[in-house]
């Protein structure tokens, strides 16, 4: 993150005073949640969806979803509480234009890795062991180094391609494949271990 002077040179406010502005309902909040956070919201949004209007009317949709929230939400760390906001309101695009079918995006890939570690159909019998796999992914995340959860967050929640992760850390496409490939079958192990299959 950025420090105060650093946000000062760029004529950003820091998180806190971005929330307070909504508490405020003061409408330079969205103003200032966009020049912050645009260009971090649409790449996840187009990560998603594959499309630049849909990522575009999802990142507005953010703001205003924003906008509604904030109060009575207080996030304690607000590019975690858009970023949600935008996945959700992107995988619902995503779900709503069928895209799955037509335009092959880092989600679907992303998805389909990790469906090799985790196959679960949501039948009523099976239905509780969503919670489950909740808590044991949670663990196993927690379980990483900080590099190896920034790469398993990076592509299985972000949608971010392997060769963006690679970018990102300044390492070879080979290593972030590889370190992927570990923790899909450390994650497998794991819920075989605890009788997941």
């Amino acid at each position: 993150m950025k420090t105060k002077e650093e946000l000062a040179v760029l004529g950003q406010l820091e998180d806190s005073e971005i929330v307070e502005l909504y508490w405020a309902r003061d409408e330079r909040a969205i103003e200032e949640t966009s020049k912050k956070y645009e260009k971090y919201l649409y790449r996840i949004a187009y990560n998603i969806v594959k499309d630049r209007q849909d990522s575009e009317e999802c990142v507005n949709d953010t703001y205003l979803n924003t906008w509604n929230g904030i109060p009575p939400a207080r996030p304690s760390v607000l590019h975690v509480f858009l970023s949600k906001i935008t996945r959700n309101l992107a995988l619902d695009r995503f779900r709503k234009n069928g895209a799955a079918k037509r335009i092959p995006s880092e989600m679907m890939v992303s998805l389909e890795e990790l469906d090799e570690a985790i196959c679960c159909d949501a039948s009523p019998e099976e239905a509780y062991l969503i919670g489950e796999i909740s808590r044991l992914l949670n663990g196993y995340l927690r379980s990483l180094s900080p590099r190896s959860e920034f790469i398993f967050v990076c592509r299985y929640y972000y949608a971010d391609g392997v060769e963006a992760i690679a970018q990102m850390l300044g390492i070879s496409r080979n290593t972030v494949s590889r370190e992927l490939s570990a923790m899909r079958k450390g994650l497998r192990e794991l819920l075989e271990k605890e009788g997941i299959q």
